[in-house]
């Protein structure tokens, strides 16, 4: 008669000190990358990273399909932090004062995630998906704004079209980035250039 062997039952200690020691290599490897973008590293390779994050490049790939399922964890990092900011209610009737309001928030949101963008604005022309996702969220910025802006002021095409641009994030890094405004001085001339915009447009 064979002997019947089992196998004997995992330490629930030893697998649970497993999974946490892979959720902080994977949190690691996360903020290894932010670290290198926020500090000017447009485009950190896969090794960069796991230096930065002190772990082993085999580590990496094992958390992470490529580099872009990194950027992805970035991007829902950052979009729960700053979504609720760009979809919170507006307060005032009039639309001026909601697109000025919308005006803050977008120098709040851009500055947040400027060295991202920009890292992300490096890698997008040869990543599909980082492409996709740029299209996404300039579509997206375009629809909050056009939302505060009446019907009757759309009228005015290229006048809402310029109000579009002085918003986009592009500008915003024209003028910290090429420029090299403070982040203040960047805010003054967004709304000056938003002010001047929505008063050269006529009431009916």
């Amino acid at each position: 008669m064979t002997s019947m062997t089992t196998t004997p039952p995992l330490d629930p200690a030893l697998t649970d000190g497993r999974r946490q020691r892979s959720r902080s290599s994977r949190q690691r490897i996360i903020d290894a990358m932010m670290s290198l973008m926020a500090n000017g590293e447009m485009s950190p390779s896969a090794a960069r990273v796991a230096e930065e994050a002190k772990v082993g490049l085999r580590t990496v790939f094992r958390h992470f399909d490529d580099m872009d399922a990194i950027y992805a964890e970035i991007s829902a990092i950052l979009a729960k932090q700053l979504l609720p900011i760009a979809m919170a209610p507006y307060r005032h009737s009039d639309w001026r004062d909601n697109v000025r309001e919308l005006a803050q928030r977008r120098v709040q949101i851009f500055e947040t995630m400027l060295p991202f963008r920009l890292a992300a604005n490096v890698r997008r022309y040869s990543s599909p998906f980082l492409m996709g996702q740029y299209a996404q969220i300039v579509n997206l910025e375009r629809e909050l704004l056009l939302r505060q802006i009446p019907d009757h002021v759309r009228s005015h095409r290229l006048r809402t079209e310029a109000i579009c641009a002085a918003l986009a994030f592009q500008n915003w890094s024209l003028l910290r980035h090429d420029q090299q405004l403070t982040a203040e001085d960047a805010s003054t001339t967004t709304m000056l250039m938003v002010d001047c915009l929505m008063q050269s447009i006529s009431e009916p």
